[in-house]
């Protein structure tokens, strides 16, 4: 099954044009949505509120680094749903902390990926992500 939904979960106005523009830059481009904090990606995710008529996203990119409520918070809580656990999350972020990276993989982040600094590295990365969840991972229905 091909990713047809994307989520973008950042508050980095540049880095989200970066992330769509690699994304759209493919094939078969996915719908790509994007929030702007964690407590709006759980309103999304939940369909509450505006989001009531969300379509549910194959695979959700999440930053770590976000005003109200952080990364961390939203894996935890997007992990510990029945409803929404088995939706893909990859943590793409500047930190490469390995504090951030270890605290992802226990909260059950599907995997975890730093942002390259170079454009060109960044778009890239994103593109194997996407490869990687519409040709390579079978994901769930």
């Amino acid at each position: 099954m091909a990713v047809t939904h994307v989520l973008i979960v950042d508050d980095d106005d540049a880095d989200t044009m970066m992330i769509e523009e690699a994304l759209l830059s493919e094939p078969g481009p996915p719908v790509v949505n994007r929030v702007g904090d964690g407590a709006e990606a759980l309103q999304y995710l939940r369909r509450q509120g505006e989001y009531a008529d969300a379509v549910r996203p194959d695979l959700v990119l999440l930053d770590l680094n976000m005003p109200r409520m952080g990364g961390h918070e939203v894996l935890q809580e997007i992990k510990s749903d029945e409803d929404l656990r088995s939706i893909p999350i990859v943590v793409l972020t500047t930190s490469n902390a390995g504090l951030d990276i270890t605290t992802s993989y226990v909260r059950h982040a599907n995997a975890y990926v730093t942002k390259p600094i170079d454009l060109e590295a960044f778009e890239e990365a994103v593109r194997r992500i996407r490869h990687f969840y519409s040709e390579v991972a079978v994901l769930p229905e």
